[in-house]
C-alpha cells in the first residue's frame, strides 16, 4: 500500500509541475452516462438504482463536473414517463413495461443534477429503433402502425431520415420532453444516417425519388439530399426547442472527423484518414453551428495523440481552428489519458491534452466517456446496492488527477450569451442567519433573469473579493443558504452571486464576515 502510494503521489506531483496554470473560472466539465447496451440496470430495484445513480452524482461532483450528459432515448424508447414512445427494456427488461413500483428516471436525476449545481443535458438518438436482429419491439411501438418510414440496414432497425413522418415523430418527442421536464439541454450524438455496413448499401431509393426532386434535388445528388434531411431535423429541433423554452440549449457530439482532407477539394479537411460525418453519416455538424441551428458541439476526439489515422492533436486543433459559432467542447474517452505521453513516456498523455483544452482560444471545456467509470466505487453488486469503498486504485487514475488537479476547483460553465447576453440582478439581500449565511433574490417575471443557481465565493480576511478565480468558489447551489465548514471567528468573508438560466452572472453581494 506505500508503495502505492508513493507512486500515486510522484505522478500527482507530476501532474502538477507539467500543468500549473491557474484553472478556468469557465468551463464545461460534462459526463456522459449512458443506458444503452447497459444491460445491468434492469437486474435492480428501484432503490439500487437510485443509489448508485446519486453515489455516481457524488463523486463526479467531487471530480469538479458541472454537467450530466444523461441518455433518455435510447432506441426510440424512453428512459422517463413518455405518452407517446414506450418505456425502455434497459429499465425493467421488457419494452413497453412500466417499473414498479413507478418512478420516473429522467426526473429524478434532473433534480439530483440541480441539487448539486449541476447541469442536466437530456440525450436522445434520433434514428436507432434497434441494435440487433434479436430484440422485440412491444406491440404500441411505433412501427407497427407505420412501418413504412422505417428501414433495416445490416442487424438494426432505424427510421428512414427521408421521411417527412420520421422528422415529426422525433420533434414531438423533443418537444415533449422540453414542455414536462426542467432539462438545461436536448443533446444528439453521432448517430444520424447508419454507420455503413460493410458490401451493403442503405436502401432508401423509395423516398429519395419520392421528394428528392420536389425538394430540388437531381438524381445525382443523393448524399446532398440525406445532408438536407438531417439538417431539416436539426433546424427543427432547434425551433421546437426555442419557442417552448429559449434558455433550453441544443448541443450535438459528432463522430471526431468531420472530413478528410483527401476528401476536400479545397483542402479544408482534417490531415486524417477515417470515416467522415459529411461523407458517411451526412451531417454537416459545423453548416448546423454556422447557421445558429445548434449551440454547442462536442467532436468525440477518441484517440491518442499521435495516432496515425486520427491524430487527438491535429483534430483539436482543426475545431478550434474553425471558428463556428456556439460553444465547442471536446469528447475525451478516459482510456486514452493513460496513453504515454510523446515526448517522455515516462508520463501519460493527459498534462498535454488538458493544455491543449485550456490553451485554445476557441475550446470551451471537455465531456468524459464513459462517464460511468469516473464513479467505479459507485457500481452496484448484485448482493447489496453499492460496492464497498476501494481502498487503492491504479497509478496515474483519471479520477485521482480530476479530483486533485485539473478539476480540484469549481467552474461555471462558460455563458450562452448568443441566447441571452444580460446579467441577473444581484443578491436583494445577505445576512448571518442562524448558523450560516442567507440571501434572498430580486423577483423577476423575465425567466431568462431568474436565478439558476447561486454561486458562493470565500476569502481571507484582508483579501479583496475578486470573483473572477476559480479557487474561491466553494459552492454553486440553488439554495437560499449556505453553511461554512469552518466555525465563524470572523477571519473569512463570503458573497454570492445570481447566475442566470445562460450561465450569465451578476455582480457580487456585499461581504459577509465569518
Amino acid at each position: 500500500m506505500r508503495r502505492y502510494f508513493s507512486i500515486l503521489t510522484l505522478a500527482l506531483l507530476a501532474a502538477v509541475t507539467a500543468f500549473s496554470q491557474e484553472l478556468p473560472k469557465r468551463e464545461f466539465r460534462g459526463a456522459w452516462l449512458h443506458i444503452v447496451g447497459n444491460q445491468q440496470i434492469k437486474t435492480l430495484s428501484r432503490e439500487q438504482i437510485q443509489q448508485w445513480f446519486t453515489a455516481t452524482l457524488d463523486e463526479l461532483q467531487a471530480q469538479g463536473c458541472n454537467a450530466v450528459i444523461f441518455q433518455v432515448r435510447p432506441q426510440a424508447d424512453a428512459f422517463y414517463a413518455s405518452s407517446i414512445e414506450p418505456w425502455t427494456r434497459f429499465l425493467t427488461g421488457e419494452q413497453g413495461v412500466a417499473p414498479d413500483p413507478f418512478w420516473d428516471p429522467l426526473q429524478f436525476m434532473v433534480e439530483q443534477c440541480h441539487a448539486r449545481g449541476m447541469e442536466l443535458h437530456a440525450w436522445l438518438n434520433p434514428y436507432r429503433v434497434t441494435s440487433t436482429d434479436q430484440e422485440q419491439l412491444c406491440p404500441e411501438h411505433l412501427y407497427f402502425r407505420k412501418p413504412e418510414i422505417f428501414k433495416r440496414y445490416g442487424k438494426q432497425l432505424y427510421f428512414d431520415p427521408g421521411e417527412p413522418e420520421s422528422i415529426a415523430h422525433t420533434v414531438k418527442v423533443i418537444a415533449d420532453i422540453v414542455s414536462r421536464y426542467d432539462v438545461d439541454a436536448i443533446h444528439f450524438d453521432d448517430y444520424f444516417y447508419p454507420y455503413p455496413v460493410a458490401f451493403e448499401e442503405f436502401h432508401d431509393d423509395a423516398s429519395f425519388v419520392k421528394y428528392a426532386a420536389a425538394q430540388g434535388f437531381e438524381y445525382w445528388q443523393k448524399g446532398d439530399w440525406r445532408r438536407h434531411n438531417v439538417e431539416t431535423l436539426i433546424h427543427a429541433v432547434n425551433d421546437t426547442i426555442k419557442a417552448i423554452k429559449p434558455w433550453v440549449r441544443f448541443g450535438i457530439s459528432p463522430f471526431g472527423i468531420h472530413r478528410n482532407k483527401k476528401d476536400t477539394p479545397d483542402g479544408s479537411g482534417s490531415q486524417t484518414n477515417g470515416l467522415s460525418n459529411y461523407e458517411q453519416l451526412f451531417a454537416d455538424v459545423p453548416a448546423w453551428a454556422e447557421k445558429g441551428y445548434i449551440d454547442y458541439i462536442v467532436p468525440q476526439l477518441y484517440w491518442r495523440i499521435g495516432h496515425p489515422a486520427a491524430d487527438y492533436d491535429e483534430l483539436i486543433h482543426w475545431w478550434n481552428d474553425k471558428n463556428y459559432k456556439g460553444q465547442l467542447y471536446i469528447g475525451q474517452s478516459i482510456g486514452t489519458f493513460s496513453e504515454p505521453d510523446l515526448e517522455n513516456p515516462a508520463v501519460t498523455q493527459t498534462a498535454r491534452k488538458f493544455q491543449l483544452v485550456r490553451d485554445l482560444p476557441n475550446v470551451d471545456g471537455n465531456v468524459w466517456w464513459p462517464g460511468w467509470s469516473l464513479a467505479p466505487q459507485a457500481q452496484p453488486r448484485r448482493d447489496g446496492p453499492q460496492r464497498p469503498p476501494r481502498t487503492e486504485r491504479k497509478p496515474f487514475a483519471l479520477q485521482d488527477s480530476l479530483k486533485r488537479v485539473y478539476q480540484k476547483d469549481l467552474a461555471l460553465i462558460p455563458a450562452y450569451t448568443d441566447l441571452d447576453a444580460v446579467a441577473p440582478e444581484p443578491v436583494a439581500s445577505i445576512k448571518v442567519s442562524g448558523r450560516g449565511i442567507s440571501w434572498q433574490a430580486v423577483q423577476t417575471d423575465d425567466v431568462l433573469q431568474q436565478p439558476h443557481f447561486y454561486v458562493v465565493y470565500r476569502f481571507d480576511a484582508g483579501q479583496t473579493p475578486d470573483i473572477s478565480q476559480s479557487s474561491h468558489i466553494v459552492k454553486i447551489t440553488r439554495d437560499t443558504q449556505y453553511k461554512p465548514a469552518e466555525k465563524r471567528n470572523g477571519k473569512h468573508r463570503y458573497v454570492v452571486t445570481v447566475v442566470d438560466k445562460c450561465w450569465n452572472e451578476s455582480e457580487a453581494s456585499k461581504e459577509i464576515k465569518w
